[in-house]
């Protein structure tokens, strides 16, 4: 049985990667780099906004200097207005509490991203306040397996007896290069996480006869 669960945030545990993706493509269209959602979403989605900045760029993309600190302040306005959970997280949770099984996040958004997204959910902030780690500022961010390892010695649990759960191929690649078994959350098939290694779900209900709870 999974002794230990770590969560990515954006797409799992909030929806709140539209806000993020609508406000990069617009972004690219009005500096030099047109694309639609599913482009930037290709190219981009599970990476770092600073990431997001010198891929653009080295693609031809005009972005000012200050863009990275411009696109957050945009964004942290619009997440502050309302992010909804993904539907069944709290239930989620509480099975994992009443198994007694430990959990944590590992994202590659900032902490203060991630305290205005999931603070507004009082429930939820309070059970994982503590146990939220941002690679980006660990200088560790996905695919580099080193987030995923932090969070799994932060919750004392060999890699291989936790289990990361994931909607990024960028993310999926992080877990599989630290050894840590994943599940994919999608709504549909998804290519990219498949070819990390990562087993598709589409539904939160499912996780815990998944995990054999």
């Amino acid at each position: 049985m999974t002794r230990a669960v770590i969560f990515d945030c954006d797409g799992v545990l909030v929806d709140s990667e539209a806000v993020a993706l609508n406000l990069i493509v617009h972004d690219m269209c009005a500096h030099g780099l047109p694309m639609d959602h599913e482009g930037a979403e290709r190219l981009f989605v599970g990476g770092t906004i600073p990431a997001v900045f010198h891929k653009a760029r080295s693609l031809g993309a005009d972005l000012p200097d200050d863009w990275v600190q411009d696109l957050y302040a945009r964004m942290f306005t619009q997440l502050r207005q309302h992010t909804p959970l993904m539907p069944g997280i709290p239930q989620l949770l509480d099975r994992l509490d009443a198994a007694g099984i430990p959990y944590g996040v590992g994202s590659n958004g900032t902490t203060e991203k991630m305290a205005i997204t999931l603070g507004q959910h009082p429930d939820v902030w309070r059970r994982l306040k503590g146990r939220v780690f941002s690679g980006q500022e660990l200088g560790v961010p996905k695919p580099d397996p080193g987030l995923y390892l932090h969070v799994a010695r932060f919750l004392g649990h060999d890699p291989a007896d936790c289990v990361v759960i994931e909607d990024s191929a960028t993310g999926a690649r992080a877990a599989r290069l630290a050894g840590i078994p994943c599940y994919g959350y999608a709504a549909a098939d998804h290519p990219g996480l498949r070819a990390e290694g990562a087993i598709l779900f589409n539904d939160m209900a499912a996780l815990p006869g998944l995990l054999g709870l």
